[in-house]
Order: structure tokens, then C-alpha cells, then sequence
């Protein structure tokens, strides 16, 4: 049986490179690249998103400070909202379309004895951090020891942490970094109109399709 998990999802980047676009809010098959998210971590206790937004339903937002101060203070942020209590917490972009409660259940099984954090590696092996499953414990203490959170690299927090990388075949792992990104997606959901439940809800933002 899995672990209890919490989710962290980061949503207050600034998309430069799709001109400042409120990027979580794009949609891929009907429905916004947040709530595809959201969707996929539905097993989560407890759910925290960082960035510009109101909590509704299950889902608690929060935002860091300052706004706009990077990765590291968005996750400190989403730990003082309330992430974080479970044994594992998941750590997720808000840009990731095909992210599936399988590819979760995967991360989050594989930290365990002395792993610390479970991460997806693309195609080319880079690592995916904002694609992963931590400790909770580790990823507090990794915190701490940083000092001030604004502008650091996330890569500073968690690259110490004894990491397992797991392959992903299905490019689950995918985002939505840039508008041919975005565009390969739509294509994507269009021809696989299965993936993610396309069009439905998501009762837990309010967001429609």
C-alpha cells in the first residue's frame, strides 16, 4: 500500500518564455495544465498550490514571499501552509499535462528505508525535480539549512538528498515550458483523448474546461 503523501504544486512562475502568460491556466485537452495536475495527486492528505490564487474545495493556496522569489521559496512557503505533514511530499510543477495518479503512486513507493527524495528523468537523463517525491523530514532540513530561501536555486535544497531516479517511458514527466511545448501537447491530448479524462471539472479548483 502506498504511503501517506502531501502535494506541493508550484505555480507562480512568471512563463518568460510564453510572454507572461498565466501559464497554469492554459489548457491541454480541455481542461488547465493545473487541474491536470491536481487531478493526477488526488490520493494527496493534503494538497498546497504556490502561487496567485484563492483557496477552494480541498485545495489550499499560498504564495511566496516575495512573490516571484523562486523555487526554494515557494517550497518554503507551501511548508509553512501546511505541506509537508504526511511522511512523503510530492513536488510538482503546475505545467505538466500528462502527469498520471500511476507515475505518483511510482514516486512516492520509492521513497523508502534510506532514499530520500524519488525523481523522474527524461529522455535525455536529466533529472526532474519538480517531477518528484520527498521526505518530508529531509526536505525541512534541507530548508533550514539554506538560510534565506528567495532567489535560491532548487537544485541547492535538494541536491544532497539521497536521490533514486526513475526512467519515464510514457514522458509523463513532460511540461509546457514554451508555446511549442504547449502546442505538442494540445496535439497530444487531441490524438490520446483518453489520457487525464479530457474535458471533465476538476471540483477541486472550480476551474472549468
Amino acid at each position: 500500500m502506498t504511503q501517506e503523501f502531501d502535494a506541493m504544486v508550484l505555480a507562480g512562475g512568471a512563463a518568460r518564455r510564453l510572454g507572461g502568460v498565466d501559464k497554469p491556466r492554459l489548457t491541454v485537452g480541455g481542461r488547465t495544465l493545473l487541474d491536470r495536475v491536481l487531478v493526477a495527486c488526488t490520493g494527496a492528505r493534503r494538497t498546497v498550490v504556490v502561487g496567485p490564487g484563492e483557496s477552494a474545495g480541498e485545495v489550499r493556496w499560498t504564495r511566496e514571499q516575495p512573490p516571484g522569489g523562486g523555487p526554494v521559496a515557494a517550497v518554503a512557503a507551501g511548508l509553512a501552509a501546511g505541506a509537508g505533514t504526511a511522511p512523503v511530499l510530492l513536488l510538482l510543477a503546475a505545467d505538466l499535462p500528462f502527469l498520471d495518479a500511476a507515475t505518483v503512486r511510482r514516486l512516492v513507493a520509492a521513497v523508502t528505508g534510506p532514499v530520500q527524495a524519488a525523481v523522474l528523468v527524461d529522455g535525455q537523463g536529466r533529472e526532474q525535480p519538480l517531477v518528484g517525491a520527498y521526505r518530508s523530514d529531509a526536505l525541512r532540513a534541507a530548508l533550514a539549512g539554506l538560510g534565506e530561501p528567495a532567489g535560491q536555486p532548487l537544485r541547492r535544497l535538494v541536491g544532497g538528498l539521497r536521490t533514486v531516479r526513475l526512467a519515464d517511458p510514457d514522458r509523463v514527466g513532460e511540461d509546457c515550458d514554451t508555446w511549442e511545448a504547449v502546442a505538442a501537447a494540445r496535439h497530444r491530448a487531441e490524438i490520446s483523448p483518453g489520457v487525464q479524462g479530457a474535458g471533465e471539472r476538476n471540483e477541486a479548483t472550480g476551474t472549468p474546461p
